[in-house]
């Protein structure tokens, strides 16, 4: 029975002390954004925590263990507007789960093996507009509770068991659902009674993918009548001919939007037949897309044949072997060429029709395309690594209607027109491509309609100060990364009266002329951010009177020439000067009070920190420190060393003091307790079971004086120790265990007692060694490890014959000047006897 009861004593407080360290008390959700947004992702949490607060909106909880999400299990985070639950283990959902989540509009459960899904499981989502069920062990959308979310408007159960393709009924209740995500499944055949509930919903509304699924019949006649919105069939053919009979049976469908092909890694068809897309000639389409086809050989014209009449096609990551592209005059609209190899270096296009062409990552390509687009409006040919030797006037592009044109990610682009027959650009993008001549002349001198123009980390170093002219209708410029002459930023946007935004971050400037912005009278951001300012100078920006935000991070800004808000534009709201080399000292207080008063404009103020001294918030310097005088600074010093002194010589006599004078009016009177009981809080149990039940109750009986009951409420701690403890008692007992040494009161109680003992020649003081101390512990006591090491002390040891002499020694050291009866004595004198006979 005895090793049961030692096992339960040792689970016991095991198990007590592992439920503290459960994940929500010891590991908390890391809190993003106040109030707001909590990420509780891998916590190893069992349950919602209690301590996310009320308000929160965004709650990710994913990588935990939930399993079983009973009713109401959200209720206290009932404003939730996001919440993940993605891989939690979660294999049961109760009816009314979510109940309360009136406004849960994203609600992600990837990845849980769902076995039991109630019917009312979703009950109470009355806002939810986005529902991710991936890899849940889906097997059927007729099992899927979900034909109450009217608002539903996405939901994605990609990756599931699902065989059939049959539409519930339910669907129909669905007349906001935009995008139906059925990838990678197992579905293998289409039929027409599928879909019938495809007619009875919205048309033209709906996007379907049923990429992965391993389709090898669609029944013809299914989609006669269905519109959708977006049609994707990537990597769902095994063969060519499988995909010709597919597409056979899609006859009859309209479809804004048709993306055919495969995957970049999950290629199932080889020698691809151009006859698979006869179909198509029965679909009526606007947009198409044919993405990885690597095997097309020859002409490709007739591929699309049926296609001529599309809107919109985008040819991607695809093999093109021949020189002439689509010489029939199709009427596209917009062609797409995105990470295609070309066989040929000279790329050859003739569309009369064609207004948007993006020819953007491919190969195979080093020289300007021919094209034969008259009506081209928007060209974007970025990151083939072109070279231009001659850039850019119509004689080079031969397109007087274009309003759009990106050369960014090139290589070299040498300047040698300025966009002559070219005025109609309002576009132009030239970033991280390598512009050269651009200080010889006013490269952009025709471009009176440009609005936007981005010639960021293009190597380009100003010289020149007509560089801008012409630009009168511009509002937006980029031009970061690169460098100025002597970096310093003259006027050089003379022209640019209509700018309203200007980057000239990462410049390497180090000094702004004063009149450089006098010209941009609306501009509304300026970012000036990582360059090499050393001081801010308020009067240069004084002029811009439509400032809103003006960015100075990441410099090195040290000091402010005329500190002032009325140097600055009254819009301005937002002032960036975090990471820069404030010096927090006498010598820039100016500084470090004006941005003290602007602290309201500043960004992230807080995070404002100085470099002299290291790491010190700039909003911690005070001016007070550099007024005072070295005299007041003298006096204030001696009179604070004077008051130290003062307090260290009564906190060290105040206590014994108050003992001398306690001992005089206490010291003819008897004692009321045998002794006072000095231990940590933490042995208190041994304390009252005991010690206190073998002496108070044993014979002859001590009393003794306990804090916890018989100290005087309301009286000072320190008060009660000296009057109620060392006054009233003979002796004074010490518990000494490892929570003794490491408390600093107990350590005061035992200096008192130390001082009580020399103040009184009768007092005595019996140390009791309750467990084996760590000798480095003890040491760190210097005064206690002395005595114990020279003097006889009580250790305690729980056994029978330990605790017959324990016992027995304890009460022979406070009978030692105790006043008993002789009937007590006796007493006494009978149990000491009875003691040596058991031992």
């Amino acid at each position: 029975m005895m090793p049961r009861l030692r096992l339960a004593g040792t689970l016991v407080p095991a198990m007590a002390f592992l439920s503290y360290l459960r994940p929500e008390i010891w590991e908390p959700c890391v809190e993003v954004v106040p109030n707001i947004t909590y990420q509780c992702m891998e916590k190893n949490l069992y349950k919602i925590p209690d301590n996310i607060p009320f308000s929160t909106k965004n709650l990710d909880l994913s990588f935990n263990l939930l399993e079983h999400l009973g009713s109401h299990s959200f209720l206290h985070v009932s404003e939730l507007h996001f919440l993940d639950l993605s891989r939690c283990k979660i294999h049961t959902i109760e009816d009314d789960a979510y109940q309360g989540l009136k406004n849960l509009s994203t609600l992600i459960l990837t990845g849980n093996p769902i076995q039991s899904l109630s019917p009312q499981a979703f009950s109470g989502l009355s806002n939810l507009q986005k529902l991710v069920a991936v890899e849940t062990h889906l097997t059927s959308l007729g099992d899927f509770p979900i034909g109450h979310l009217k608002t539903l408007k996405e939901l994605n159960v990609a990756h599931n068991l699902i065989h059939s393709f049959s539409i519930p009924d339910y669907f129909s209740n669905l007349s906001s659902l935009e995008h139906l995500d059925l990838s990678n499944n197992k579905i293998q055949s289409i039929y027409h009674k599928d879909l019938r509930v495809l007619h009875q919903m919205p048309l033209g509304t709906l996007s379907l993918d049923l990429s992965l699924n391993p389709i090898d019949f669609i029944q013809p006649g299914a989609f006669e009548a269905i519109r959708l919105h977006e049609l994707i069939l990537k990597s769902n053919f095994k063969s060519t001919n499988i995909m010709k009979i597919c597409i056979q049976g899609l006859s009859g469908l309209e479809v804004h939007r048709l993306v055919l092909g495969e995957f970049k890694n999950e290629r199932n068809m080889k020698n691809f037949d151009k006859s698979a897309l006869e179909g198509l000639c029965n679909l009526a389409i606007e947009e198409f897309r044919l993405a990885y086809i690597d095997d097309l050989e020859g002409n490709i014209t007739d591929l699309f044949d049926c296609l001529e009449n599309v809107s919109v096609m985008a040819l991607v990551h695809m093999y093109i072997d021949n020189q002439e592209i689509f010489p029939k005059d199709f009427s596209w609209k917009s062609l797409e060429f995105i990470n295609c190899e070309f066989s040929e270096n000279i790329f050859f296009l003739k569309l009369s029709s064609l207004r948007r062409l993006i020819f953007t990552a491919n190969k195979g390509v080093r020289t300007f395309p021919e094209l034969n687009t008259p009506s081209l409006e928007f060209l974007d040919i970025s990151n083939n690594g072109l070279s231009l030797q001659s850039c850019c006037s119509v004689n080079s592009l031969r397109l007087t209607q274009l309003k759009h044109l990106n050369l960014s990610f090139n290589g070299v682009i040498t300047m040698t027109s300025n966009f002559v027959g070219l005025e109609q650009l309002e576009h132009l993008y030239f970033q991280h491509s390598n512009l050269r001549n651009i200080n010889e002349f006013s490269i952009f001198l025709s471009l009176n309609n440009l609005l936007y123009l981005d010639i960021s980390y293009t190597h380009i170093r100003v010289a020149f100060r007509g560089i801008f002219d012409g630009l009168y209708s511009l509002r937006v410029l980029k031009m970061a990364g690169n460098a100025f002459q002597d970096n310093r930023l003259l006027n050089i946007f003379t022209e640019m009266t209509s700018l309203t935004t200007l980057d000239l971050s990462s410049c390497q400037l180090e000094q702004v002329y004063q009149g450089a912005f006098e010209s941009l009278p609306r501009l509304e951001s300026l970012n000036m951010s990582h360059n090499n300012l050393l001081v801010l100078d308020t009067l240069t920006y004084k002029c811009l009177y439509s400032l809103q935000v003006l960015d100075l991070s990441f410099n090195h800004i040290g000091n402010i020439t005329e500190p002032g808000q009325q140097h600055f534009p009254s819009n301005l709201t937002l002032l960036h000067l975090t990471k820069n080399a404030f010096v927090c000292d006498c010598e820039h207080q100016i500084f470090m009070q004006w941005i003290k008063d602007q602290r309201r404009l500043l960004v992230e103020v807080e995070q404002m920190v100085c470099i002299t001294p290291p790491n010190m918030p700039v909003l911690s310097f005070t001016n007070a420190t550099c007024q005072i005088s070295k005299t007041i600074i003298s006096v204030s010093v001696f009179s604070v060393l004077v008051v130290s002194f003062a307090v260290v010589l009564v906190y060290k006599f105040y206590f014994p003091l108050m003992l001398l004078v306690g001992r005089r009016k206490y010291g003819r009177g008897e004692s009321v307790y045998d002794a006072f009981v000095i231990y940590s809080s933490q042995d208190e149990d041994w304390v009252r079971n005991e010690l206190v039940k073998n002496l108070e109750e044993g014979v002859p009986p001590f009393r003794l004086c306990l804090h916890y009951r018989d100290f005087i409420p309301g009286v000072a701690i320190a008060a009660n120790i000296i009057q109620e403890g060392f006054h009233k008692s003979r002796k004074v007992i010490v518990v000494v265990s490892q929570h003794f040494i490491q408390s600093r009161w107990c350590i005061f109680e035992y200096e008192i007692a130390q001082t009580w003992q020399f103040l009184s020649s009768h007092a005595g003081i019996i140390f009791i060694v309750l467990q084996k101390v760590e000798k480095s512990l003890l040491r760190q006591r210097v005064e206690l490890y002395r005595l114990l090491s020279r003097n006889t002390y009580l250790e305690w040891e729980d056994t029978v014959l330990g605790r017959h002499i324990f016992w027995r020694r304890l009460r022979k050291a406070l009978l030692d000047g105790k006043t008993l009866s002789p009937e007590g004595m006796a007493r006494a004198e009978n149990n000491q006897q009875e003691a040596m006979t058991l031992i």
